[in-house]
């Protein structure tokens, strides 16, 4: 479970402004695992809200979701209950680094946006990821393909327009989102040959409401990025007090784009693709 960000007091409202980008890439992946004829088996690890679920759903034969915070759970089984009242998906709350499934189990394992909220290890070596990745190897079926849907350190810096207004949040995701060259020889040591990674230019993971330029001062709207949540009060209060200024004084949505620029060229997450050899 998410050390600091409250899912159960959120999961009402975080569905609202998050959407599952990238769509184009994690089903090519999917495809990547497909043996003609036979039933795809699928495990969406750390499923929160169902958001990729949802989509993936339909390009699969069977879907086990799981994801530890039941107030999550419970907004991805309302949001899917049509494909759970024909068991085409399961949904069992637990953890991702201890994985309630037999060896070899399935064609393919998803994490999108969840490995950073894992525990790093005290010595900075992201414990957490590895464990999760490490049992995603062992339900995999050998030439099962991983999808890791994660932020880059670049893209954390580049790819949000408001996350230099807090600047300690950002510098706590540092340590808990491991670096891409990191994850790569990661998932080398753990058996998974890594096909590539690719990153889709043309999303945002807020949606619509990423270009809210007043966004920073709502507290519902703060709550759909737990970013926010590793900011201190204090900083809060500055990128509050920086938002009302540049409205009054009219620049608010210049201010907005000009801070927004760089993410058309590094996007806001990365999708890793490997498979188990």
């Amino acid at each position: 479970m998410s050390k600091y960000e409250n899912y159960s007091e959120v999961a009402q409202h975080y569905d609202t402004t998050r959407q599952p980008i990238g769509s184009e890439i994690l089903l090519g992946a999917l495809a990547l695992a497909r043996q003609s004829g036979a039933p795809f088996r699928l495990l969406d690890a750390g499923c929160g809200a169902g958001a990729y679920a949802h989509l993936v759903l339909p390009h699969v034969d069977h879907l086990e979701a799981i994801d530890i915070n039941p107030g999550m759970l419970a907004v991805a089984q309302q949001k899917l209950a049509d494909g759970a009242k024909d068991c085409r998906i399961a949904f069992h709350q637990g953890s991702i680094e201890s994985l309630p499934f037999e060896t070899a189990h399935f064609d393919g394992v998803m994490f999108n946006q969840v490995l950073h909220h894992l525990e790093t290890g005290g010595d900075g070596g992201f414990s957490g990821h590895r464990s999760a990745l490490a049992e995603a190897h062992r339900v995999l079926r050998p030439g099962g393909v991983v999808s890791v849907n994660c932020c880059s350190h670049e893209q954390l810096r580049q790819g949000f327009w408001f996350m230099h207004l807090i600047p300690t949040a950002l510098e706590k995701l540092f340590g808990r989102c491991i670096p891409a060259a990191e994850l790569e020889v990661m998932l080398g040591e753990l058996g998974f040959a890594v096909e590539g990674r690719f990153v889709p230019l043309d999303g945002v993971l807020q949606g619509a409401a990423y270009a809210d330029a007043e966004g920073p001062l709502k507290p519902e709207w703060r709550k759909t990025d737990s970013s926010w949540a590793l900011a201190p009060a204090g900083e809060i209060a500055a990128a509050e007090a920086k938002i009302r200024e540049l409205r009054e004084m009219g620049g608010l949505d210049s201010y907005l784009a000009e801070s927004d620029a760089p993410r058309r060229q590094v996007g806001q997450t990365t999708f890793f693709v490997a498979r188990k050899i």
